[in-house]
């Protein structure tokens, strides 16, 4: 099965306010260029990153047009603390997750 390299990915990550739910809820967002590509929220900071990384992957492999592999309880697994880059892999898919904004931080001279 080939191997597709060079795959990057922005992503936002943040706990959101209290609301009228009682419990904690953490946004995400992945963005592929100035394209929005998935949102949502979830539960814990653990699963939302595991959201961030299937999402991309799915989304890989439509770009190339290849079968993306079935879901499992396992695929994906691992925290994403927010402002960290993270290379995956899945499937065929191998990509790059970078906190978005971080190009629009100056650079410190």
């Amino acid at each position: 099965m080939p191997t597709v390299h060079g795959l990057e990915f922005s992503y936002s990550l943040y706990a959101l306010p209290p609301g009228r739910f009682p419990f904690r809820r953490w946004r995400w967002e992945l963005w592929h260029g100035a394209n929005l590509i998935a949102a949502g929220w979830r539960l814990s900071r653990p699963d939302a990153g595991r959201a961030l990384r299937l999402y991309a992957a799915e989304h890989g492999h439509r770009l190339f047009g290849l079968k993306a592999p079935e879901r499992t309880d396992r695929m994906a697994r691992g925290d994403l603390p927010p402002g960290t880059t993270e290379r995956f892999a899945i499937g065929s898919i191998t990509a790059l997750l970078v906190p978005r904004g971080l190009e629009l931080v100056p650079a410190s001279l």
